[in-house]
């Protein structure tokens, strides 16, 4: 056999497991949480807006919400403006907010650009736009019981109008969505984008919530990958200390969607080639899924 057939064979092979995915997840809702690596290098760019344009064309509904924070920070360096974090918190103030909302938007732009690039219908929105992310300033708990800590123009949020949303969604379009927030009195908040990308898949009733990171997935004390969790397994590497740090708010999203009627989150490597197509279309998957109690951590 040559290596053309093998090739060809393979190929097959491939799109024959993807099958029964494309048919489980037809006209379901996939929130993705994009950032990492994933989001700098071109090839892994260009990776992803394939994905998710292939997500579409097959017959799922992809709802993408981005980050920022490494290109904020290195604008705000650039700036000279002073970056401060309280409680993994990014300080806000008026100026640094004015970069949050620049940096975003030309991110949104450039993400929305690379869709329609490779044949997609996307098209960019902050929560500003039609007010369907309602937030309200987050304010920290003081340290050994003392006030509370103001962290500027950070927000919490209140509620999701998933509308505008769904009905992208139904003409065919690909939602890119900054997690900017907005008051009651039409100010702007910056929100941490795990949370926004949760609470748009419980509001959305999403079949699956995905988390791009920089890391394998969720790993056990010895640094081994765990591929399948229960919600109470999660809680349990909560206490025991083994999630910590900046995986904290992901993983806590992750965890709260399957908990809010999520079918399943997942945290994957976005490191690796066509990641959201390997754990959205294979057996294998890339990284850990996690379901609630009393359904299987096994994939599918």
């Amino acid at each position: 056999m040559t290596d053309d057939a093998v090739t060809a064979a393979q190929k097959a092979q491939i799109l024959a497991e993807a099958l029964p995915y494309i048919q489980r997840f037809h006209d379901k809702t996939i929130v993705v949480k994009y950032g990492g690596n994933a989001m700098t290098e071109p090839a892994l760019k260009a990776g992803f807006a394939r994905d998710v344009v292939m997500l579409k064309l097959v017959g799922m509904n992809p709802v993408i919400v981005h980050g920022g924070g490494p290109q904020i920070g290195d604008l705000l360096k650039k700036m000279e403006i002073p970056s401060e974090f309280r409680q993994g918190m990014r300080v806000t103030d008026d100026k640094v907010m004015n970069v949050v909302e620049m940096v975003l938007g030309e991110l949104n732009q450039e993400i929305v650009g690379l869709i329609n690039q490779h044949g997609g219908k996307a098209v960019g929105l902050t929560g500003q736009d039609g007010k369907f992310i309602q937030a309200t300033k987050m304010m920290l708990k003081g340290e050994h019981g003392g006030d509370p800590v103001d962290i500027g123009y950070v927000g919490e949020i209140e509620r999701i109008d998933a509308e505008i949303i769904q009905l992208l969604d139904s003409r065919d379009f690909i939602p890119v969505v900054a997690p900017i927030g907005v008051g009651r009195d039409g100010e702007a908040y910056n929100i941490n984008a795990d949370l926004v990308a949760g609470k748009l898949a419980e509001t959305l009733h999403a079949e699956k919530l995905v988390l791009m990171t920089n890391t394998t997935g969720v790993l056990d004390k010895d640094g081994n990958l765990l591929t399948g969790l229960t919600a109470s397994a999660i809680d349990a590497l909560f206490a025991d200390g083994t999630i910590s740090g900046g995986m904290l708010p992901k993983i806590g999203s992750a965890l709260d969607a399957v908990k809010n009627g999520v079918a399943s989150s997942h945290v994957i490597d976005g490191r690796v080639p066509h990641a959201l197509l390997l754990e959205v279309l294979t057996n294998e998957g890339v990284g850990t899924m996690i379901r609630a109690d009393g359904t299987p951590a096994a994939r599918g």
